[in-house]
């Protein structure tokens, strides 16, 4: 018998402006649903999520919802005005979460509620707002881009609270390691139409590269005004994943060349470089350190810290907040002098910093304006360009030249954001949470342009996967002023920092008990039940796999229903078993090859 949906949306349409949003949605949310929302900026994610929580009428379709279930949402931006203290955000409302259960989270969280709600930061605010969703024990929990402002250990914590979280859950999110550790299912908002597939966001690209070459192909079979638009959707979004991976490849190399740099012999070389505008050496910083407070209070952020930034790199900052990154760039970038130690910068430096300060973008101002104040020309870094090829180039619509920024999506205005300020000449970018409200395609091109980029960049951001792919050095911080310098991406700093722990964690173990304790019995093999499930659960997972694809096609018989209900009946049920029998063999595998790796 199939699982009925906790919540659905049968036909359901929003008219916005002139016309309709989206029209003829079927949406259905089944128990422990786990889906990845994914569509462009502008495309109406958001506000599907508030339709699908009911803040938002919709002009036709029928909402179902079971009775006595709970629906929560995370909104991306939570209203704090009116609040005297986190606490009381957290606990206002007649649906308000029990506060015991708010500070438990809280507590977890490492967030103080007691803060005033007006002067607490970004961060601060998310924290509040989570510990308030998650202590609602939601029956179905809707994300809007949950990682916003967060530190990576906020990230991590959340991640393992959503894995073991029995209920549903829907998110929006630009962070692709989020979404791919935790999402089973996807549903894709694209031009008006939801489409949806089991897989989760890790099989997304190949979907969405399956249905861009359908499309494609039947567009070809049209007039020519629609062979081009679909020369410019395969151009605009598959060639441009391609042309990443050339330049993914161009990053490992010189990821390989920077790591070669800081061994000894490279160090030695690296010593006699020069200072103007043909050396490689734009900022060198030596034995820099940095304290805060004084006294008892007294805080070092940095401690003899060493650096000597090549031009071209592309360096990564990684760390909680509070472990000194920001400290860290205005030093690097001679906003902030150091209490010891000297930063030299190259004489020839000329610095942008895009920090997502939408202030700058006011809403009567025209796209026009804001790109080439006013003209249809402008100078893109010595290369004159015609305002709306430019637009194109970050994924506008040309056609939206004369359009106010009022208009425009959140996403869309730091995407604008960041076509301005990289027009500008330049040859150090300072990239701060660039990440914050960009879809996905528009960071699959801020990769692009970050590769293309002359001069060197410095990066802060939570976000892992857009490190991995864009950044050629790390920098650690783990707010005790030591900061590491790991050739490579995220994924290798936490492998460094794991590698460095593990041995003080047994050292600290040993030493901690008086006289040692005999050692725990060593497990040297799996049982015989545990190693034939280890053998054969993947085989089994490809079976059931095999059979939902299978029957999925059957399924998609638009007059099965009519023609076979009893068939309809039975194909609805072996799916939804066999996702049932699939997620539970992938958590037995997952079990047994930890047991297999310790």
């Amino acid at each position: 018998m199939a699982i009925a949906p906790i919540l659905s949306w049968e036909g359901l349409g929003l008219i916005q402006g002139s016309g309709w949003l989206f029209r003829g949605l079927d949406i259905n949310i089944a128990p422990r649903d786990r889906l990845a929302l994914i569509g462009r900026n502008g495309a109406g994610k958001t506000t599907l999520l508030k339709l699908i929580a009911g803040f938002v009428e919709a002009d036709e379709g029928k909402r179902s919802i079971q009775p006595g279930a709970r629906v929560v949402t995370l909104e991306q931006d939570p209203f704090f005005k009116g609040h005297d203290t986190l606490l009381d955000f957290a606990l206002h409302g007649p649906d308000a979460p029990q506060q015991h259960e708010v500070e438990a989270i809280a507590d977890q969280l490492g967030i103080d509620l007691s803060r005033e709600a007006a002067s607490a930061s970004g961060g601060e605010r998310r924290r509040a707002a989570l510990c308030r969703a998650l202590a609602s024990e939601p029956d179905v929990l809707l994300l809007d881009e949950p990682t916003n402002h967060l530190d990576l250990a906020a990230i991590e914590w959340l991640e393992s609270w959503l894995q073991r979280y029995n209920g549903a859950f829907v998110v929006i999110s630009h962070d692709r390691t989020f979404l791919t550790r935790l999402t089973k299912a996807t549903l894709w908002l694209d031009r008006g139409s939801l489409r949806r597939k089991d897989v989760g966001f890790g099989g997304f690209e190949a979907w969405e590269e399956e249905v861009q070459k359908e499309e494609t192909r039947a567009a070809e079979k049209l007039d020519a005004k629609l062979k081009i638009e679909a020369h410019w959707l395969e151009r605009g979004v598959t060639a441009r994943r391609k042309r990443n991976q050339g330049r993914l490849a161009k990053l490992w190399e010189m990821r390989a060349e920077r790591a070669a740099m800081m061994s000894p012999a490279g160090t030695a070389k690296l010593a006699v470089a020069g200072d103007g505008s043909k050396t490689k050496s734009v900022i060198v910083a030596e034995h820099v350190t940095k304290r805060f407070g004084a006294g008892d209070t007294q805080r070092t952020v940095l401690k003899d810290f060493n650096l000597r930034i090549q031009r071209g790199d592309r360096i990564g900052i990684v760390g909680a907040n509070g472990a000194g990154k920001s400290t860290l760039l205005k030093i690097l970038t001679g906003e902030l002098a150091p209490d010891e130690g000297t930063v030299t910068l190259a004489n020839t430096l000329t610095t942008i910093i895009i920090d997502q300060q939408r202030s700058l973008l006011k809403p009567e101002m025209k796209l026009r304006d804001v790109i080439a104040d006013g003209s249809d020309w402008l100078d893109v870094r010595g290369v004159r360009k015609h305002v709306q090829g430019y637009l194109k180039d970050f994924l506008f619509d040309p056609g939206l030249i004369d359009a106010k920024v009022g208009t425009l999506s959140g996403g869309e205005r730091s995407r604008l954001l960041l076509a301005r300020e990289f027009a500008r000449p330049s040859n150090l970018l300072v990239l701060d949470e660039p990440t914050n409200d960009l879809d996905l395609e528009t960071l699959d091109l801020l990769q692009e342009v970050i590769s293309d980029y002359d001069g060197t960049v410095l990066i802060v951001s939570h976000d892992r996967d857009f490190l991995d792919r864009t950044v050629n050095l790390t920098l650690g911080l783990d707010g005790s002023g030591h900061i590491d310098v790991i050739a490579g991406g995220y994924a290798d700093w936490e492998a460094k920092r794991k590698q460095r722990t593990a041995p003080a964690k047994a050292k600290a173990k040993a030493e901690g008990a008086a006289p040692p304790p005999p050692p725990p019995p060593k497990k040297t093999k799996l049982s015989y039940k545990d190693q034939r499930d280890y053998d054969l659960l993947p085989g089994r997972i490809e079976e059931l796999e095999a059979a939902i694809v299978r029957d999925e096609e059957a399924l998609a018989d638009p007059t099965l229903y009519t023609r076979d209900p009893k068939k309809f009946a039975a194909l609805t049920a072996a799916i939804e078993k066999a996702r049932a029998d699939k997620e539970a063999a992938e958590e037995r595998w997952l079990e047994l090859a930890e047991q297999v790796e310790g």
